[in-house]
């Protein structure tokens, strides 16, 4: 019996990095997997080393800063599957969208446009609470519920960039401590992961900077990033019932980063 057998985990961000390894680790735990993510090709890919495992599961392509496209995430795991128990809202965008998709939008308060932080804000933020705000009415009727968020350290630490992104991780993780308080009692537990950094495509333009020795253990006590499934296995045991009494809590996971500081 794997720890999440009989549950249904809908998962965003399925489509790279820690969302696709939440997929492969939850499906290897028992659960009925539903995975999404904007680019149907990169979900495509997910859901085939899915099913590689012997594992089945679904994938929808959707855009969840909308109403719209996180409707259709919600209601297709409820077609699917019947009901949600878990959620891990893994999708976001950091450097990597600067990168390569919007010039600008990883910027300091001065540099950064409205226009690019209503954009960074709506991806980071507003998807976190239109996901939960869809999903949780389900969970109260069931009269339990287990929401995992991927933050980030930069969520309670200043620098010197990236202002629309810190502004929005932040804001993660106190709606999911808000979360926490307001429907502890009707069976629902809201969780945080806060990572460092991670070797995974949204920081593919930074990651360089471990090639370097010096640089990478001033950046971590340990000299590396983290790998996808590190965090991973994180979110399962917040999403899991060996976590049975956290809620509100921020599993930081950062190889011992923000410990120093």
């Amino acid at each position: 019996m794997g720890r999440l057998s009989n549950q249904t985990a809908l998962i965003t961000g399925a489509g790279s990095g820690v969302g696709r390894a939440c997929m492969l680790l939850f499906a290897k735990e028992g659960a009925r997997v539903l995975g999404v993510s904007r680019t149907q090709g990169n979900l495509d890919e997910t859901i085939r080393l899915v099913r590689n495992q012997g594992f089945d599961g679904q994938v929808i392509a959707a855009d969840l800063a909308t109403v719209e496209g996180v409707d259709r995430a919600v209601e297709g795991t409820l077609t699917s599957f019947g009901h949600i128990d878990i959620v891990v809202h893994a999708a976001g965008v950091g450097y990597s969208w600067q990168e390569k998709h919007s010039a600008g939008s990883m910027l300091d308060a001065i540099q950064t446009t409205p226009d690019k932080w209503r954009e960074v804000i709506s991806i980071d933020l507003d998807a976190c609470f239109l996901l939960s705000r869809a999903v949780i009415p389900h969970m109260l009727r069931r009269g339990k519920g287990s929401i995992v968020n991927v933050s980030s350290i930069s969520g309670f630490q200043g620098l010197a960039g990236a202002h629309a992104y810190t502004a929005a991780k932040a804001g993660v993780i106190n709606l999911t401590r808000s979360l926490c308080v307001a429907y502890a009692k009707q069976g629902i537990r809201a969780n945080c992961v806060a990572p460092g950094f991670i070797d995974t495509p949204m920081v593919s333009s930074v990651i360089s900077l471990f090639d370097d020795q010096n640089t990478a253990f001033s950046l971590s006590p340990m000299g590396r990033p983290a790998t996808a499934d590190e965090v991973a296995y994180g979110c399962l045991y917040l999403a899991s019932d060996e976590s049975s009494y956290c809620n509100g809590s921020i599993l930081v996971i950062d190889g011992g980063q923000t410990a120093r500081q």
